[in-house]
């Protein structure tokens, strides 16, 4: 039987297991960051999408709004986002942190149906999470609307690319993001070459000419002519290889996330992110 001092004692062991293990997450790879969108592990709660990051061995993260957001209505979601305490999201870090993975974006995805009081209040959550960047699958009318928030809070926001070029309102086109960036000095560009690819660009010359304003860049493989398949790694067109080699080469500071998105019903998510990971040491080596 344990007496209250052993079990302190092996709680503590634990403690210190725990913490040494996760200080062993290091998912850069000759000096680039390797890092994971949470939406890769869509197929799980919060807490089983960290532990599954930590099993991959990825040590940076870009958390998946799905992943906080409760499911609901329109109203009962704008409810949650308002009246939700900020401490809420400190604990979200706070799970990640004791996990050692590096919390470095919030996901959240402006849309025209955002009030301001939820827009205002979505910096404040990626505030209390501490995080530097917000990204957003967005629209122009929505990004409109975002950008005095975004010059309030003094925070950037990347817009993050779809493959969709024949609606002018969607971030697809190099111009699309130019345009963006034009409302406000906080506005960049999350880059993910697998749309961009299949929207008929080349990620590699894009990533050349505005590295500067690439806060974030997301890996998949896709094929083309537009919309073509999410497919596994090696099996699509797009240049991951080269725009892995591109970041080794200049040393700029910007982290790949792995978004597993080619998944079929019954897959491992885990198995599969843990393949990308792999597809990119080898490209990196």
């Amino acid at each position: 039987m344990y007496s209250r001092r052993d079990f302190g004692r092996t709680a503590l062991a634990a403690l210190a297991a725990g913490r040494a293990l996760a200080a062993k997450l290091n998912s850069k790879v000759h000096g680039v960051q390797i890092g994971v969108q949470s939406y890769s592990f869509r197929d799980r709660g919060l807490d089983e999408a960290i532990q599954a990051i930590a099993e991959c061995g990825l040590s940076e993260c870009e958390l998946f709004g799905g992943h906080v957001e409760p499911k609901g209505s329109r109203e009962e979601l704008k409810k949650w986002r308002l009246e939700t305490p900020l401490d809420f999201f400190a604990g979200v870090r706070k799970k990640f942190d004791a996990a050692g993975i590096n919390l470095y974006a919030y996901n959240l995805s402006f849309n025209d149906g955002f009030s301001d009081e939820e827009i205002d209040r979505g910096f404040e959550m990626a505030k209390a999470m501490g995080v530097k960047y917000i990204t957003a699958s967005s629209t122009l009318t929505a990004a409109k609307r975002v950008a005095p928030f975004a010059d309030k809070h003094k925070m950037i926001v990347a817009m993050h690319g779809h493959s969709n070029i024949k609606d002018p309102n969607q971030f697809a086109k190099p111009e699309s993001f130019a345009a963006a960036m034009a409302l406000s000095p906080y506005f960049k560009v999350n880059l993910d070459i697998g749309h961009f690819y299949a929207a008929g660009y080349d990620p590699v010359a894009y990533l050349q000419e505005h590295h500067q304003d690439i806060i974030i860049l997301h890996l998949k493989d896709r094929k083309r002519p537009e919309n073509g398949a999410n497919v596994p790694w090696g099996e699509g067109e797009t240049p991951i290889k080269a725009v892995l080699d591109l970041l080794k080469q200049k040393k700029w500071p910007i982290p790949a996330n792995i978004e597993y998105e080619y998944g079929k019903e019954g897959m491992d998510s885990v198995a599969e992110v843990k393949k990308c990971y792999e597809y990119c040491r080898k490209a990196l080596a």
